[in-house]
């Protein structure tokens, strides 16, 4: 019984945490591309051509980096949660 439930713990922490990774990839894709999209319709409408494209994708390409990098402290504050509940906290 104590093995089952304890089995049930890991799959579900572990399929939180490929889920978050799994989202990380999609940052890196959707926000530059999101980026791109704006500044090309904006460069389209203010006849600004290639300027907006380029300043948008330089932002969706940060915005994707800052994504990933906030995802990755979140899995690390996980896990260090985790060890020190599970061997102790070393201050």
């Amino acid at each position: 019984m104590i093995i089952k439930k304890n089995k049930e713990i890991n799959s579900k922490k572990y399929v939180d945490l490929m889920g978050t990774v799994g989202t990380m990839g999609m940052h890196m894709v959707t926000h530059p591309a999101v980026g791109a999209g704006i500044g090309y319709f904006l460069d389209d409408w203010l006849g600004t051509k290639p300027w907006l494209f380029i300043a948008f994708l330089i932002l969706g390409v940060v915005a994707g980096f800052r994504a990933v990098f906030l995802d990755t402290r979140k899995i690390m504050r996980n896990q260090e949660k985790q060890d020190a509940e599970r061997f102790g906290r070393k201050d």
